[in-house]
């Protein structure tokens, strides 16, 4: 699984990114979580607004960050979708 978190590193993205590596942590995934800033890759990922969570390429989130529970439950329901 891909898990990406853009932003430019201002205080909501800072926030996004804490929680889903806490989400990921308290799911025991054993996936790395990619805090991506530059803006050309966020244009070529078709990110319009930040903070943004990205799983496995599919936007999931744009523009709030949200809470850990949340997280949790996109990072669940994509992970029943990827065979590894």
């Amino acid at each position: 699984m891909r898990i990406q978190v853009f932003g430019m590193g201002c205080s909501p993205c800072k926030e996004m990114l804490s929680n889903v590596k806490a989400a990921v942590e308290r799911l025991g995934l054993d996936h790395p979580v990619e805090h991506v800033t530059r803006v050309k890759a966020m244009l070529n990922a078709g990110v319009t607004g930040t903070p943004a969570l990205v799983v496995n390429g599919e936007i999931k989130c744009v523009g709030r960050v949200l809470d850990v529970t949340s997280i949790e439950s996109i990072l669940s329901s994509s992970k029943s979708e990827v065979c590894e």
